[in-house]
């Protein structure tokens, strides 16, 4: 326990900022377990680690392949200047018929990849291979937690365009490191999902009617603090980083009125969703007796994968940079 635990405080301060931040992706994988029918309850909750362990994989994949960014967004104000999205087939074939698929890719794909995972995942229940569907699974909460980010969903995506730099890192990460305690992550049972496409689609174009007001509120606040105000250094390892301030932190949580709890929220319930609509579509396997089979990460296998994270967060993402 106690060597788990050290690994999982190493890899947080390694990877803290990236994504919804290694906190707010593990623990949306991990409350999503609890979602689920006591079918699957067994066999998530033997599994719970992998799936908050690996919850970031997604991200660490965007470091070495040029095909993972786009995955991970949309850039719905590309086609519209406000919600609905209406411009855009929401089947891929369509859409590529109309746009051409590097155009599509070039401003993000995350509600069709998450239907691509799905499909994995699906498949992977069918026939009963539990390294694909831990694996799947934790790829597709993360997908589908980055679709229920506003700034996921717009080319402004870290207030670059605004001169707001960092509002990506402080909207999805600070956020919810400081305040997610105090949120109710009771979101009720999973249920059945007969069309993920849309569903992903429903989270994107919610993601996009809620950007403007993110942008929006921390340009005003920060006309009512001054630099010295605003941020504040902290430790985090061995190493003294600015961050902004708690007092700024909950004056802009405070504006949101509890808009980052509700996409943490919904978010939770959608992974749970999937994953469960994904085994019912599988034929609802039997998986009592695969509850044992994985075999737990070596102390060799987790000192790599902490050698890994270091040297890639040493490294530039490759696609856009959302620090």
């Amino acid at each position: 326990m106690r060597t788990g635990f050290l690994f999982i405080a190493m890899l947080l301060c390694v990877w803290a900022g990236k994504g919804w931040g290694f906190y707010g992706h593990r623990m949306i994988n991990r409350l999503a377990v609890f979602t689920l029918p006591e079918q699957l309850l067994g066999f998530y909750k033997k599994h719970i680690e992998y799936v908050t362990e690996h919850a970031p994989d997604a991200d660490r994949r965007r470091y070495r392949d040029p095909e993972e960014a786009c995955r991970h967004y949309i850039d719905l104000d590309v086609y519209e200047k406000c919600a609905p999205v209406d411009t855009v087939p929401k089947f891929w074939k369509e859409a590529v018929a109309k746009f051409t698929e590097d155009t599509l890719k070039a401003y993000g794909i995350v509600p069709w990849h998450i239907q691509v995972m799905k499909f994995r995942l699906t498949q992977a229940f069918k026939e009963k291979d539990v390294n694909r569907i831990l694996h799947a699974s934790a790829d597709i909460g993360h997908y589908i937690a980055d679709a229920h980010v506003p700034l996921h969903a717009t080319q402004n995506y870290n207030g670059q365009l605004t001169n707001q730099h960092g509002i990506h890192a402080f909207w999805e990460s600070r956020l919810p490191e400081v305040f997610a305690g105090d949120y109710d992550f009771f979101v009720g049972r999973a249920t059945y999902i007969d069309d993920v496409l849309a569903a992903a689609w429903q989270a994107s174009e919610s993601s996009f009617a809620a950007k403007d007001s993110v942008l929006d509120f921390e340009r005003k606040l920060s006309l009512n603090f001054s630099p010295d105000n605003k941020y504040s250094y902290e430790q985090k390892g061995q190493t003294q980083i600015r961050n902004y301030s708690r007092d700024y932190a909950s004056a802009f949580h405070n504006m949101l009125t509890g808009q980052v709890e509700r996409r943490m929220r919904a978010s939770v319930w959608m992974v749970g969703s999937v994953w469960y609509s994904a085994w019912v579509d599988a034929g609802q396997p039997d998986l009592s007796d695969l509850a044992d089979k994985n075999k737990p990460m070596s102390d060799e296998e987790r000192k790599q994968l902490i050698e890994e994270n270091q040297k890639l967060n040493e490294q530039k993402m490759i696609g856009r940079q959302e620090e």
